[in-house]
């Protein structure tokens, strides 16, 4: 079935063997340095996790554009890490972060068995979009800002546990969200956070990527006036109306524990937990980011939360800024958000593994 990308094509490069023979393993790296060790979460993940299994040709893919431009680092340690064991390593290098999706894609399409994303979330996003649903395993190592999907699945923010959790082959199937056709893996927001990324991003651009930076864009955008806006829910048969600035619906347990919010418990059974802000003004939202940063946030007072299987957001025929796991893109609604489970097959620590 899959066959071996053609030599000659600045790909791929030998390195070594890992484990069965089979079909290849397609690494994709965004420029990002690796962080220092951290802790790791684990999301309650659904069905077993398979015995080790991992193919011979990988593929490394690498966004120029993305980090601080130290990707050399982490992909000499994936070469370390490989190196003598007979694999083909594939080294690609699309000129734009956004070019990371149409690159999986195509590594999917020539039969690599494994793709390795090596980045933050938005790259594991784009990623999963091109893995979930076909015959390839994903792996993922994290260096990214806050790297929720990794934690989630007990990778943690090491390089070096992700790597090894990737040489020990144990697989198992996840849930991934759908919008529109279009998978996340976190969390999907429309209003405010999506603003919050805008903003974000040009702090990056000047002052380089940190969590500083990333909290500074928060206060930045929710000290600013922002206009509420409609829309309808349609969930489990039931239909409201909202007047807000900000819906967030989550699907990643870690994520939602990590700020002790109610709908944690539901994203943990693969279903969608809407958050919908009821702050009004400027101060009303600063006050319940700094609540939310404090995990005091309450139901009731600081949002109205909704858990459904499924469910549709309805804002009018107006294109708007959506968010999808820290990325952006205009969309026009209305958005239809389902879960798909067991969806995305990915490398995750043995059971039992600390």
């Amino acid at each position: 079935m899959g066959r071996t990308p053609a030599r000659g094509r600045g790909f791929p490069e030998r390195v070594g063997e890992i484990g069965n023979r089979g079909r290849g393993i397609c690494v994709l790296t965004p420029t990002r340095a690796p962080l220092t060790r951290a802790e790791s979460g684990v999301h309650v993940l659904m069905g077993a996790i398979e015995p080790p299994g991992l193919r011979r040709d990988i593929c490394i893919i690498q966004n120029r554009k993305s980090g601080r431009g130290r990707a050399g680092e982490t992909t000499r340690a994936l070469r370390d890490a490989l190196a003598g064991q007979g694999a083909d390593v594939a080294l690609r290098s699309p000129r734009r972060g956004r070019d990371i999706l149409n690159t999986a894609t195509q590594a999917v399409r020539e039969g690599f068995g494994t793709i390795i994303a090596v980045g933050g979330d938005g790259t594991q996003s784009a990623v999963a979009q091109a893995v979930a649903g076909s015959d390839a395993v994903m792996g993922v190592v994290p260096t990214g800002t806050f790297n929720y999907f990794a934690r989630s699945i007990g990778v943690g923010c090491d390089i070096d546990r992700a790597i090894a959790t990737i040489r020990a082959g144990h697989s198992r199937a996840v849930a991934v969200g759908d919008l529109n056709g279009r998978t996340f893996l976190n969390n999907v927001s429309l209003g405010t956070y999506p603003q919050i990324l805008q903003e974000r991003e040009a702090i990056y651009k000047r002052w380089g990527r940190s969590r500083i930076a990333a909290y500074w864009s928060v206060l930045r955008v929710l000290a600013g006036r922002r206009r509420p806006f409609d829309m309808q829910v349609s969930a489990d048969g039931v239909r409201r109306e909202f007047r807000a600035p900000l819906a967030f619906v989550g699907l990643n347990a870690y994520q939602l524990r990590s700020f002790a919010l109610e709908g944690a418990q539901a994203a943990a059974d693969d279903r969608l937990a809407l958050f919908v802000s009821r702050a009004d003004g400027a101060a009303d939202m600063v006050a319940a980011a700094l609540r939310l940063a404090r995990q005091t946030a309450e139901r009731g007072r600081d949002f109205d939360l909704l858990c459904a299987d499924a469910l549709t957001i309805d804002t009018g025929p107006r294109a708007r800024l959506v968010a999808f796991d820290g990325e952006k893109t205009r969309m026009t609604g209305p958005f239809h958000l389902r879960v798909r489970p067991d969806a995305l097959r990915v490398f995750v620590p043995a059971r039992g593994a600390a």
